[in-house]
């Protein structure tokens, strides 16, 4: 019995001294991710100024359409065929990440790193609707994974690195530190880990040096001069939250409907519907190409009427639907803040014309912009942060908070599922036969929410799955060696030996112990 003892608590002590390795680790993680990022940055925003200049061109010379349509449709197939042959590349990358950090699915990263750079840049050169943060978030797990291949022996270590490296590429991508770390937590592993916020904090901050030195000190959105909201009109953050939550919520059901919609049609032809959609979008609308941070800014100004905003919306979302549903690699987190921004744009005019001052017309477009984040995706604390970090300032946290909570208090009422969410369980059905499910044993901390099963409960009480055992319990800065008789507390951090085989069934059960069912 003390020899158990003491193997364990050598356990726990090598627990403790993990959370540091990762720490020390995730720099150099950091630093590959991050880099990554920067260079896929890089070619998306090169690829979709081309694709605005060549759709220029047309308006002036018609002539040169034909020929273009079929380089598109070239370059559709060969999109097709690259999805065909790494699976885990198409679409956002978003719920790929989350099925590797929650069900074990196992990425080839190299071949993720070669088809992201290649389908993802050329389908810039086509303007096609899609954003470079989902694609940045995989681009930096793969990064991730390569490197903790080379240096770590530990399973636990390695998906700590891994995760470390998802919210490096989207401290890279939106220069946004703070919002990669709380990614990683609220919705990656969607839990709270002193060992993961270790990693992915080393991370992001590496991450966000290297992206800041390409591309400098300033945010991504720069919001600093909008005035402050007073107190009085805060009323107003009530039906923007409605509204926005609406948008939001009517925004995942499209993006749904139209990738059901591409899946009765064949494999190849997904991705030349896309590109010949992009040709009147970007001849018509060329401000709708791309992710949409020109369309945030244009939007920010309310630089035209409430009908002109009206079609860009409509446009923005029809256009991102067909764009993402056809399953080409790109991801959709900026064009859902470039529709929030869009209604909320509109929204303030209106209240313009019911009493509100114009020029706070810029504060509901931040606000709005974060309502629509948080009623698609449901991680409202990452929405919250990300609008800070990307508007570069901190004044407008309340009414960004309120509405954000508005829209998903409105999301909620009409059952709307989180769009990562939803998609991962899409994907995991459709290419449940070609993705490979990692073998891996070894240690898992997985904390205990208030109101879970496992919460004011004794260890001999639950039925665990097979296969697994409860070695330790972190309660605060104590170490505890559990028995049978050891009560569980909400708030303690269980560490949970697991066996070496498939661990999707055996981590998704303890996941549902120990945290709350909403």
């Amino acid at each position: 019995m003390k020899k158990s003892k003491s193997k364990i608590y050598k356990m726990l002590r090598g627990v403790n001294r993990l959370k540091w390795n990762v720490a020390g680790k995730g720099i150099l993680i950091g630093c590959v991710s991050g880099m990554l990022a920067v260079l896929y940055r890089l070619g998306i925003e090169y690829g979709t100024g081309i694709a605005g200049n060549i759709y220029k061109i047309f308006n002036v010379h018609p002539v040169y359409i034909i020929p273009w349509i079929a380089v598109a449709i070239a370059a559709g197939l060969f999109v097709a065929w690259l999805d065909r042959i790494e699976p885990m590349a198409a679409g956002s990358g978003i719920p790929q990440v989350e099925g590797v950090a929650l069900y074990g699915l196992k990425m080839r990263w190299g071949m993720i790193l070669a088809v992201r750079f290649v389908a993802g840049i050329l389908c810039s050169f086509f303007g096609l609707s899609l954003g470079r943060e989902g694609p940045s978030i995989q681009i930096g797990a793969a990064g991730g994974q390569a490197v903790s291949e080379k240096i770590s022996d530990s399973s636990i270590e390695k998906d700590c690195l891994i995760t470390g490296g998802a919210a490096a590429g989207l401290s890279a991508a939106f220069s946004a530190p703070l919002s990669g770390m709380i990614f990683a937590l609220e919705e990656v592993h969607r839990s709270f880990s002193p060992i993961i916020l270790l990693s992915v904090a080393t991370a992001s901050l590496t991450a966000d040096f290297i992206s800041k030195y390409f591309f400098g000190l300033k945010p991504v959105l720069d919001f600093t001069a909008i005035p402050q909201l007073p107190i009085h009109l805060y009323l107003w953050l009530i039906p923007l939250g409605i509204v926005t939550g609406l948008v939001g919520s009517l925004m995942n059901k499209s993006l749904l409907a139209f990738q059901t919609l591409y899946s009765r049609l064949p494999d190849l032809s997904r991705p030349v519907i896309a590109f010949l959609i992009a040709l009147p979008c970007g001849m018509l609308l060329p401000i709708t190409l791309g992710g949409g941070q020109n369309l945030i800014k244009f939007a920010e100004n309310a630089q035209s009427g409430v009908l002109m905003l009206v079609i860009l919306l409509a446009a923005k979302m029809l256009f991102t639907s067909t764009s993402f549903g056809s399953g080409v690699p790109g991801g959709i987190f900026m064009p859902i803040l470039a529709v929030g921004t869009l209604t909320g744009s509109i929204f303030g005019i209106l209240a313009t014309r019911a009493g509100l001052p114009a020029r706070y017309i810029p504060v509901f477009v931040v606000c709005a912009m974060a309502g629509g984040l948080a009623a698609s995706v449901k991680s409202p604390v990452t929405s919250i942060l990300l609008t800070a970090e990307m508007s570069g300032s901190l004044v407008h946290m309340l009414p960004v908070a309120a509405c954000a909570f508005i829209a998903l208090l409105v999301s909620d009422i009409l059952n709307v599922d989180p769009i990562y969410e939803a998609l991962l369980g899409r994907f995991v059905g459709q290419n449940e036969d070609k993705l490979p499910v990692r073998e891996r044993g070894g240690l898992m901390e997985v904390p205990v929410e208030l109101g879970s099963m496992a919460a004011d409960r004794r260890i001999s009480d639950i039925e665990w799955p097979e296969g697994s055992l409860v070695v330790g319990v972190n309660r605060g800065t104590k170490e505890v060696v559990p028995s049978g008789s050891t009560m569980i507390r909400p708030g303690d951090y269980l560490v949970i030996l697991s066996s070496n085989q498939k661990e999707a069934g055996i981590r998704n059960r303890i996941y549902s112990i120990c945290h709350t069912k909403v």
